[in-house]
C-alpha cells in the first residue's frame, strides 16, 4: 500500500478566545443589512494568488477562504480581529475552486482543479478523507439543508455523496456540458446547475430525475443561488447580466442590467433583499425586490472574484485578483 501524504496544517490559535470572539465591529441593527453604507472593516492579506473561494461558518463568526494559481492553499480567519486563525497549507494540489461548511457546522469541504473533494473536520481542522470519482476540474459544491448529501459539480459532470457517511452515492450526470455551479432548495429537494454554455437545470435531488431545462445565458452561468423561499432562482453569467426566475413556472422575472464585463459571483444576503454581484468593476449591490442597483463597492484594485454573505447578513466578504479578502460591514458607532 503506498504512502499518503496527508495535508500540512499551521496552527495559529484556532481556540484562541472562540467561544468569545469580540464582534463589536458588526453591526446589531436589522436595518444595518442593506449594505447601501458598507465600509471596509478589514484587509485580510495571506493569499499568494487570486481569492477563488469564500464561505461563513454557521455562526458567522469564522471565514475560510480558498487560493488559486496552483497554491492549495486553504485559511482560516477570525470575524471578530481580522486575524488569521489557521492555514492548511497543502489542501490540494491546485487551484481550490470551491469551499462550504455544513450547515451543522462540523464538516468543512472544499474542491479544486485537482479533480479531488477533501473533507475536514471543523472541530479540530483534522483531514477526514478524500472523494474521489471526477476525472476533471471539480468547480462547484453545494449542501443539503440537512447537512447529508454533497453534490459536487464539475467539467465531466455532477456526483452525489453522503455526507455523513462520507461514502460516495452516485452519479447524477455524466459528461453533460461543463458543470460551473450547483445550488440546492432550502426545502432540500431541487437541486440547480449552471454550465458553460448557459444552461440552467432543474433536479429532483430525491430521484435524481431531470425536471426541466432551459438556456439561461448567452455565455456560461458562474453562479446559481436559490432566494431563501425557494420561490426564485438567481444566476449570474458571463454575458455580464443577472436574472431572476421562477422555479415553479420557469419564467425569467427579471434581468439585472449594470456590470461591464463577466460577472465572477453573486451572494444573496439571508434577509432575501440585497444581492451582491462581483466584477471587473467592483462590488454591485442590488435591490432583489424592485431590481435597482443600490450602491457600487470600490475597494479591490483587480477583478472581483469571490464574494458571501455571512448567515447573519450582516458581513459581506470578498477575495480578488489582488490577493485581497475584503470585509465589509457597517461599523458601530462607539458611544
Amino acid at each position: 500500500m503506498g504512502a499518503v501524504a496527508l495535508p500540512a496544517i499551521t496552527w495559529e490559535g484556532f481556540y484562541i478566545n472562540q467561544a468569545h470572539a469580540a464582534i463589536e465591529v458588526t453591526p446589531n441593527s436589522p436595518t444595518n443589512t442593506n449594505f447601501a453604507n458598507a465600509q471596509v472593516l478589514y484587509r485580510l492579506r495571506g493569499h499568494n494568488g487570486t481569492v477563488k473561494s469564500l464561505a461563513f461558518s454557521p455562526d458567522s463568526r469564522i471565514l475560510v477562504s480558498g487560493g488559486a494559481e496552483n497554491e492549495g492553499i486553504i485559511r482560516l480567519w477570525n470575524l471578530g480581529n481580522g486575524k488569521k486563525l489557521a492555514t492548511i497549507n497543502k489542501a490540494h494540489k491546485a487551484a481550490v475552486e470551491s469551499l462550504l461548511i455544513s450547515p451543522d457546522g462540523q464538516t468543512l469541504v472544499s474542491c479544486s482543479d485537482d479533480d479531488t473533494i477533501n473533507l475536514w473536520s471543523l472541530r479540530n481542522l483534522k483531514f477526514s478523507r478524500s472523494f474521489v470519482g471526477h476525472t476533471s476540474n471539480v468547480l462547484s459544491l453545494a449542501v443539503s439543508p440537512d447537512s447529508k448529501v454533497l453534490v459536487s459539480g464539475a467539467l465531466d459532470g455532477i456526483r452525489l455523496w453522503d455526507l455523513l457517511q462520507q461514502r460516495p452515492l452516485g452519479t447524477l450526470v455524466s459528461f453533460d456540458n461543463l458543470i460551473y455551479t450547483l445550488a440546492i432548495s432550502p426545502d432540500g429537494q431541487t437541486l440547480a446547475s449552471g454550465d458553460n454554455k448557459g444552461v440552467i437545470k432543474l433536479w429532483n435531488l430525491s430521484t435524481g430525475k431531470l425536471i426541466s431545462e432551459f438556456v439561461a445565458h448567452s455565455n456560461a452561468v458562474s453562479t446559481v443561488i436559490f432566494t431563501p423561499d425557494g420561490q426564485t432562482l438567481v444566476s449570474a453569467s458571463r454575458d455580464r447580466t443577472i436574472k431572476l426566475w421562477n422555479t415553479n413556472t420557469g419564467e425569467l422575472v427579471r434581468t439585472l442590467i449594470g456590470h461591464n464585463n463577466w460577472v465572477n459571483a453573486i451572494a444573496l444576503n439571508p434577509d432575501g433583499e440585497t444581492l451582491a454581484s462581483a466584477g471587473r468593476d467592483g462590488i454591485k449591490l442590488w435591490n432583489l425586490t424592485t431590481g435597482e442597483l443600490v450602491n457600487t463597492l470600490n475597494g479591490h484594485s483587480d477583478w472581483v472574484s469571490a464574494i458571501a454573505f455571512s448567515p447573519n447578513g450582516k458581513i459581506l466578504a470578498s477575495g480578488g485578483f489582488d490577493r485581497q479578502i475584503l470585509i465589509w460591514g457597517i461599523p458601530i458607532k462607539r458611544k
